[in-house]
């Protein structure tokens, strides 16, 4: 059912975004929107792992070099029946993880190093376990488009605004255009692009607490690990950038007011209920 919303949530998007470039530039608009939402679903699946483990300066490390968090690794991902990825740890005082890569057979695991001091082994196996599930079920990739088709959506409400400013603006195959209907698509779009890919975030975070709890065999090394994020991440802020947000295991952005308001983490406190009722 989880794989079904994401799906229909993707096609909306998709849609939307094609009907927002005709919208606000007829066929041409359209046409553009097809091209340029083909091209950038593109980028998101071959690049958008390079480009994410870079941005946050993620090193690989080996299992010489960081023995424990690689056994753990290695031990999951052979119980989950997945091949072992790859290893990135980032020195960062925010204690948190992420998974990427577009398949299981391309994948990677990145944790910070203030996470490895705070979370005992178990809970550290928990937070693996949940992104390893990220990984089996393809979630980074899923998002990760979702994240661009955002982007791009509000970049076409950006261009009809300046085409808007300089008397540009206007649809080649209907002269009838109202701008201030155009104006006000241009606040609407990306505000809606925003919300639905949420909607996807949220719903693949369940799944994933509940694949992790499944992997490791025990929901409550997740919910302990949970409690002690959430409360890291409110205390010490993460430079990060609000378009990666999502890929994170707790939102590190959950220490600004308005984050919280355009999260695309579901509540920690549901998170928790829900992992400590798989294991009653």
């Amino acid at each position: 059912m989880n794989t079904f919303k994401t799906f229909m949530l993707l096609t909306i998007m998709t849609l939307f975004f094609v009907w927002v470039g005709g919208f606000l530039g007829g066929r041409t608009g359209m046409t553009f929107a097809i091209v340029f939402a083909a091209a950038m679903n593109f980028f998101a699946y071959w690049f958008s792992d390079k480009v994410v483990l870079k941005m946050y300066r993620a090193r690989e490390v080996t299992e010489a070099e960081a023995p424990e968090l690689y056994s753990i690794v290695r031990r999951l991902a052979q119980k989950a029946s997945m091949p072992m990825p790859k290893v990135y740890i980032i020195n960062g005082e925010q204690p948190n993880a992420f998974a990427t890569g577009r398949n299981p057979k391309h994948a990677a695991v990145a944790v910070t190093t203030s996470i490895m001091r705070l979370l005992s082994p178990e809970e550290l196996e928990g937070v693996i376990g949940h992104e390893l599930a990220h990984i089996k079920h393809r979630d980074i990739l899923v998002s990760s488009i979702a994240a661009t088709i955002a982007g791009a959506i509000s970049y076409l409400a950006q261009m009809a605004q300046w085409a808007l400013i300089f008397g540009g603006f206007g649809r080649s195959d209907d002269d009838n255009g109202n701008p201030f209907v155009a104006l006000i698509m241009m606040i609407v779009a990306p505000i809606a692009a925003m919300i639905v890919q949420m909607a996807i975030s949220r719903s693949r975070e369940f799944a994933a607490d509940a694949g992790g709890a499944r992997i490791t065999g025990n929901p409550r090394y997740l919910a302990s690990a949970l409690r002690k994020l959430q409360t890291a991440s409110e205390r010490i802020p993460m430079n990060t950038n609000p378009a990666t947000s999502h890929l994170f295991i707790v939102n590190p952005l959950s220490g600004r007011q308005v984050a919280k308001l355009f999260s695309t983490h579901p509540p920690v406190e549901e998170r928790i209920a829900r992992l400590e009722s798989m294991s009653l």
